[in-house]
C-alpha cells in the first residue's frame, strides 16, 4: 500500500482533431508526469472520459499507457460501474499483472441505498485479483458513501485498501480519518482539500490538476506528508486559481486546455462535453505560461 501514498494522477485520453484516441500524445503525457515527479498512475478513470470510449479504445488506452510508463510507476486501473454483474465478470476475465489495483466507482445513477453499496463492493472485493481501492464521488453518482459504510468494507475486506474521497467534504474525510482501520488509505479526490486532508492524515490524492502540474502538486503533497505546512501551503496558493479553472467548465475540459497550452495534445474533447470558451481558455493559458 506504500505505492499510493502521494501523488496519482487520473490520466486524461487525449483525441486528435478527429475525435480519434490519439497515442502519441497520451504516451508524452504519461512520461510529462512521470518526469514531473507523481507516484502512480491512473487508467480510465473519469477524466479520461471513460464513458464515451468503446471497448477496442479502452484497450488502446491500456496497453498505451502500460507502454509508456515502461513498468517505472504503480498503475491502477478504473474498473467499475452501477451493473454490478457486468464489473465482477469483468474483474473475472480481464489480465490485471501490469496493475497494483483496481479504482472502483460507486454505483451511479442507480442511487443505491448504503446497503446497496455495500452489496455492490462485497461483490467487488470477492472477485477481484487485485487490491480495491473504492471512490466516492457523489457528485456524480447521486449517492454518497456514508463513512459508516465505508469503514464497514474496510474491516471486512483486506484488498479493499483505501477510498479516492471526492465529496468535497472536509468533515466527511475527518470522520473517515478518525474511524479507518489502521493502513487503510483515505485518498483525496477533490484537488483544492488535499493538502488539509493529507494535514489531518490522508495518504495523498489521485489528481486532476496534478497531472497539468505535477512538480508543484506533487511537491505540495509530498511536503505536506513531512509536515512542513508552511512550504506546502505555498504551493497549494500558487495553484489554487488554476484548480478552480480546470473545472469551472466541466472536467477534463479544462485540464485539456491545459494540455493545449503545454504543447502535449489537444483541447479535443467528446460530445456530451464541450471545449471551455475562450476566455478560459486564455486564463488558463496565461496562467501555464506564467508557471512554466
Amino acid at each position: 500500500m506504500q505505492a499510493f501514498i502521494g501523488t496519482g494522477v487520473a490520466l486524461v485520453t487525449p483525441f486528435k482533431k478527429d475525435f480519434s484516441v490519439d497515442t502519441e500524445a497520451l504516451m508524452k503525457i504519461v512520461n510529462y508526469v512521470i518526469d514531473g515527479g507523481v507516484e502512480y498512475l491512473v487508467a480510465l478513470g473519469t477524466t479520461a472520459e471513460t464513458a464515451t470510449l468503446t471497448h477496442d479504445e479502452k484497450e488502446l488506452v491500456i496497453a498505451t499507457i502500460i507502454k509508456a510508463n515502461a513498468g517505472r510507476l504503480p498503475l491502477v486501473l478504473g474498473v467499475g460501474g452501477n451493473n454490478t454483474m457486468q464489473v465482477v465478470e469483468e474483474l473475472k476475465t480481464r489480465d490485471f499483472s501490469a496493475f497494483s489495483a483496481i479504482l472502483s466507482v460507486s454505483p451511479y445513477y442507480n442511487k443505491p441505498t448504503q446497503e446497496g453499496i455495500y452489496q455492490h463492493f462485497k461483490a467487488i472485493a470477492e472477485a477481484s485479483p487485485i487490491p480495491v481501492i473504492v471512490y466516492n464521488v457523489p457528485g456524480r453518482t447521486a449517492s454518497n458513501m456514508l463513512p459508516s459504510t465505508v469503514i464497514r468494507l474496510a474491516k471486512e475486506f483486506k484488498n479493499i485498501i483505501g477510498i479516492k474521497e471526492a465529496a468535497g467534504d472536509i468533515v466527511q474525510a475527518m470522520k473517515l480519518l478518525q474511524h479507518k482501520p489502521e493502513g487503510f488509505l483515505v485518498i483525496s479526490g477533490d484537488d483544492m482539500i488535499t493538502l488539509p486532508m493529507v494535514l489531518a492524515g490522508g495518504a495523498g490524492v489521485i489528481s486532476v490538476i496534478g497531472e497539468g502540474f505535477p512538480k508543484e502538486f506533487s511537491e505540495m503533497v509530498r511536503l505536506g506528508l513531512q509536515r512542513k505546512v508552511d512550504e506546502a501551503y505555498k504551493l497549494h496558493y500558487l495553484l489554487a486559481d488554476s484548480i478552480d479553472m480546470i473545472f469551472e467548465q466541466g472536467n477534463p475540459a479544462g485540464i485539456k486546455e491545459v494540455f493545449n497550452s503545454l504543447g502535449l495534445s489537444e483541447n479535443t474533447v467528446r460530445l456530451p462535453l464541450v471545449n471551455v470558451n475562450e476566455d478560459l481558455a486564455s486564463r488558463l493559458d496565461n496562467f501555464t505560461k506564467k508557471l512554466s
